[in-house]
């Protein structure tokens, strides 16, 4: 028996995060046991003093509270020993330390003098005696900044401190402090603009947040004689300017190395009163909660170019986020420009698509040998075109530092289809793209925000890819920060500035509710739910309040509606044709519904029937405005059936569905839908009884469609179906990012109902395993590091038609396991691995039916040449020459006397089309 992943909140031994509660989670693997007899936690402090201790038979391994009082800057240890039923057993830890927490501070925020715009390197000497025992920092710095100690940088991290409203909210990062040596040593902090000072935004503005770059830190040291000492920022600090001669989230960066270091003067100490330094409040600094940005993968040059314009651009194979890096030993003088770009135009460097962002990276040698990056920027990019290099240049001088937000790897998927597999690729690179300390919405042109319909859309499918526990919590945090200044409202992105003023819209706002509801899912932590209580809560008091005329709907001035769907004016238009007003009352249901459901889940009996209550009087006004008598669905859109099956909201669940695959019928099987439908499709017709639909849908390669961009060589998800014509130009500079990851919620449809992996109680440690084959997978390999351990569910659909079934549940779980096409009932399982070889009741090799859409048997030469054969008049039909009856079925062309059908060799081709192996 093995004790692994033991994390504190979601976080593997973590140094200076805010802790607003304590919990502990592990895994226990390597063991025949199925589940503990008892678990002990115990919490012992830096003196190896016991703080507290949990001890029980069924402690909950995905999450377990513990009742202890922390203390600033201190270090903890906490020890995990499990014994199981099969008599063995096991221990482990995890150790961590708490930041300042609520300790005042000594120290003073500094920075440069006021009207001097460098990038400024603040430092100061100090003297270390004999006998040190542990040294930390506790910094933030304003923009970005970097601390180093005798040169050396401190820490891997990039950005620091990372994205929040800073006029709320400073985050102070804690380094451990490796570098001092007995005797002289000096302290610096590199400041850069960062999201506070740069251009950001819609309104491209600058100074959104200050017009002076600061920074606030206090060293700790403390010595084997337990003496304690604190060197502070102060008046004692100087500064100097730095090469960095600009910096910018859309501008890029400029380091000129061949510039001297400016003059060493004396910093000026700031307070809130200073002009320009209204966030420098002392009371505003709190412990992280932004996960560490770091470099997570190093993509080397793919290929060097030399375009037809003449051009040299370097191709890394792969549209991602980061910051390029190479090494240069370039003659003094010497000016290398990077331009960053995701495509290349008839061969050519380009990027009119990043909009107002200037994107790029200057450097001027100095005339050393150096490796070279930028630090307080990044770029979206597969291209780079390299200008002003002098003599050789080499792929493996330059590299792609790929970052993103530092969280565990869980989920993983591998078919026996490449393109499916690329697919799949191209979600998670699109997460690993946008999920840089906030989930964004692009990485490369000028926005880059928390756009929170995508955020909405995308987190089941991220928290399958991801641990995305801690990484959530930080954005909660960040959602309520804004609630505070709307009055409960929830912003359409992060951080809400000037542009957006107070405008709350649906299916945006409701990330307040339904991203608590998917981390409870996904974590089953009540500590998590309660955290995010009041951004629910305030959401929808919110939507309740503004409905002033009761009429149990939410109707602002402006919704996104089902934005880029293809049903609107024009299937370039912004918004497809669902009415808004619908889709305000189908999500604001829902909000209700979630609320009411995590009232409940956290004991708070009058807000959970409050709630329901509010959810059913909505519900009720959805039936009366939108449902005839009889049950009829009045609105005739794809997002409109998708959203109201995905809510609950029906007379009659059969009528609507049928309604809804008239009109995917209708539609000729195409996506009609944009980004408040086309995410959900294929899981909503998996939840009602169509996955073999839904299987069509994922598997589609025209326009519109998933595979469409796979065709056309994407690596990543696209803003729209159609970013890129089939010639391979660009659609459109406007509103077309490369790497927009809404549309990948796709995988959650994969994870959920292919693989089959779902969850049937919050937390994982129930689950249900019912897998459903496609033939044109053939296998399909799926592993889930859920919380409460790794579940495991392969397929694969053999030769002969049999069905190889591998499942693994883990220690402390059981599963409810749903073999396809076995005639056997549900059975469950408890921990451990099981293998199951059959035959199924319907062979997967045989997909053609009276039920299936003729357009679906083109692309297989043996129905063809049945059809061919037969029914010549179907085969026209199935070719695409007659596409009014595309979507026709077999047995529904069978009604239509005007075809001039021979019925007889119709029921003959029916018969031996059935019988067709595909494989």
């Amino acid at each position: 028996m093995k004790i692994e992943r033991i994390r504190i909140n979601g976080l593997r031994e973590p140094l200076g995060f805010a802790l607003p509660w304590l919990e502990a989670s592990w895994y226990v693997t390597e063991t025949e046991s199925k589940k503990a007899v008892n678990t002990v936690l115990e919490l012992l402090d830096e003196n190896g003093s016991l703080i507290c201790r949990k001890e029980g038979g069924d402690l909950n391994h995905a999450g377990e509270t513990l009742d202890a009082v922390l203390r600033p800057r201190t270090g903890y240890t906490l020890r995990v020993g499990v014994s199981g039923d099969a008599g063995d057993s096991a221990a482990g830890e995890c150790p961590f330390e708490t930041g300042k927490m609520d300790e005042p501070w000594a120290a003073e925020w500094i920075g440069p003098r006021a009207g001097d715009g460098c990038h400024p390197l603040l430092r100061r000497g100090l003297t270390v005696r004999p006998g040190l025992r542990r040294a930390r920092l506790y910094a933030c710095g304003l923009g970005m900044f970097e601390a180093y100690v005798n040169g050396e940088k401190l820490g891997d991290e990039y950005l620091k401190p990372g994205l929040t409203d800073y006029n709320t909210r400073l985050q102070v990062v804690t380094f451990p402090v490796e570098g001092l040596k007995e005797g002289e040593n000096e302290l610096s902090i590199l400041l850069g603009k960062g999201w506070y000072m740069s251009m950001f935004g819609l309104a491209l503005k600058e100074n959104n947040f200050g017009d002076r770059m600061a920074a606030i830190a206090e060293l700790h040291l403390d010595y084997a004689d337990g003496s304690h000492e604190v060197i502070g920022t102060d008046a004692d600090w100087s500064y100097r300017a730095s090469q960095i001669t600009d910096s910018g989230i859309y501008y890029g960066e400029d380091l000129d190395r061949s510039r001297p270091l400016g003059e060493e003067g004396p910093v000026e100490v700031l307070s809130p009163d200073t002009e320009g330094t209204r966030n420098l409040r002392k009371e505003r600094l709190t412990d992280r909660l932004s996960l560490p940005l770091r470099v997570q993968e190093v993509l080397p040059v793919k290929e060097i170019l030399r375009t037809p314009a003449g051009e040299t651009v370097l191709d890394f194979g792969q549209n991602f986020a980061g910051i390029p890096e190479f090494d240069a030993a370039l003659p003094a003088g010497t000016v290398v420009t990077l331009d960053f770009g995701e495509i290349l135009q008839k061969g050519n460097f380009y990027n009119k698509n990043y909009r107002d962002a200037r994107d790029r990276f200057i450097y001027t040698s100095g005339g050393l040998r150096e490796t070279v990056r930028p630090h307080f920027t990044f770029f979206g990019f597969r291209y780079v075109r390299v200008t002003g290099w002098t003599g050789e240049l080499r792929p493996e001088m330059f590299r792609g530092l790929v970052l993103f937000s530092d969280m565990e790897r869980s989920g993983t998927i591998e078919t026996g289809n490449a393109k499916i597999n690329r697919l799949y690729e191209n979600t998670v690179w699109g997460l690993r793209s946008n999920f840089l300390d906030i989930p964004t919405d692009c990485p490369q042109r000028s926005e880059r925000l928390g756009w929170t319909g995508d955020a909405q859309v995308f987190a089941p499918t991220a928290s399958y890819h991801y641990d995305t526990k801690a990484f959530y919590r930080k954005f909660v945090r960040d959602l309520m920060d804004e609630q505070v200044k709307l009055d409960g409202g929830v912003p359409n992105y992060f951080p809400n500035m000037e542009w957006g003023g107070a405008s709350c819209t649906s299916a945006w706002g409701d990330v307040g509710t339904f991203l608590p509801a998917t981390v409870w899912r996904a974590f089953g932590s009540k500590a998590e739910l309660e955290f995010a209580w009041p951004l629910m809560r305030g959401w929808v008091d919110y939507m309740d309040r503004q409905d002033t005329e009761r009429r149990h709907t939410f109707e602002p001035p402006f919704q996104f509606g089902d934005w880029l769907g293809l049903d609107g004016a024009s299937e370039t238009s912004y918004k497809g044709g669902t009415e808004d007003a619908l889709l305000g009352a189908l999500y604001y249901h829902q909000s209700a519904k979630l609320t009411a459901q995590a009232a409940e889940a956290l004991g708070k009996t009058e807000e959970a029937a409050h709630y329901r209550e509010l959810s059913e009087q909505i519900r009720q006004y959805v039936l009366d405005e939108y449902f005839t008598p009889n049950g009829r669905f009045a609105p005739d859109t794809q997002a409109a059936y998708i959203a109201a099956l995905k809510f609950g909201l029906w007379r009659d669940h059969d009528r609507l569905m049928k309604q809804f695959l008239d009109r995917l019928k209708k539609d000729n099987y195409r996506i009609r839908c944009g980004f408040v439908g086309a995410p959900l499709l294929c899981t909503v017709l998996a939840e009602n009884g169509r996955t073999d639909l839904a299987y069509d849908f994922l598997f589609q390669e025209g326009f519109p469609s998933w595979l469409y961009a796979v065709n056309l060589g994407a690596t990543t998800i696209w803003e729209r179906w159609n970013s890129v014509q089939p010639d391979g130009t660009i659609e459109d500079n406007e509103m077309n990012s490369l790497n927009h990851y809404s549309y990948g919620s796709v995988m959650e449809f994969v994870y959920a109902w292919a693989a089959g992996l779902r969850c049937a109680e919050p937390g994982w440690r129930k689950a249900i395993i019912a897998p459903q084959p496609d033939r044109r997978l053939g296998r399909l390999n799926c592993a889930y590091e859920s919380a409460a351990g790794r579940y495991v569910s392969k397929t694969r659909i053999n030769a002969d038609g049999t069905l190889d079934v591998h499942v693994e549940v883990p220690f402390g779980c059981e599963a409810e396991l749903r073999l396809p096409r076995s005639g056997k009932p549900a059975e469950t399982l408890r921990a451990g691995v099981y293998d199951y070889h059959y035959m199924p009741e319907r062979d997967y090799r045989k997909p053609y039916g009276t039920a299936t859409p003729l357009t679906q048997m083109a692309n297989s030469p043996a129905a063809m040449e049945i059809l061919d054969r037969l029914v010549p008049a179907l085969a026209a039909i199935a070719r695409g020459q007659n596409p009014d009856f595309g979507a026709a079925t077999m047995e529904e062309v069978g009604g239509m006397f005007f075809l001039g059908i021979d019925p007889a060799k119709l029921a003959q081709a029916v018969k031996e089309i059935q019988e067709v192996i595909e494989f």
